[in-house]
């Protein structure tokens, strides 16, 4: 498991994103917590293949996160884009795991992520 934050750490409604690396070689995951659950996603829009947040910040309304460059709407619970010029796309998810109060990720690739 590539530890992340404990499940307190996070309010419900809050994302928080983790990367490694700089420019092209960035790679990010955004973490959401809705209720008791957590979901996570990499961290690109699928309308152009570019970060959600472009050095801005995550940013969230009502359990959705926005992409701050097309202002395409995510939902938490499933990454289903329902408004922007994505829509009917999706994030793409990223295993996640719940142990022992901690919330980390399920798959190596992201080894190395750090709060950015």
């Amino acid at each position: 498991m590539i530890d992340l934050c404990e499940t307190g750490a996070m309010a419900d409604g809050e994302a928080r994103l983790f990367a490694r690396g700089d420019g092209k070689e960035r790679i990010g995951v955004v973490l959401v917590r809705f209720g008791d659950e957590f979901r996570a996603y990499a961290n690109v829009c699928p309308h152009f293949g570019i970060p959600l947040e472009i050095g801005r910040g995550i940013k969230t309304f009502r359990k959705h996160v926005l992409c701050v460059n097309h202002y395409a709407v995510f939902r938490f619970e499933d990454g289903a884009c329902i408004d922007g010029p994505c829509l009917g796309a999706a994030l793409d998810a990223v295993p996640t795991l719940v142990r022992d109060g901690r919330v980390g990720l399920d798959d190596p690739a992201y080894a190395g992520v750090v709060p950015a």
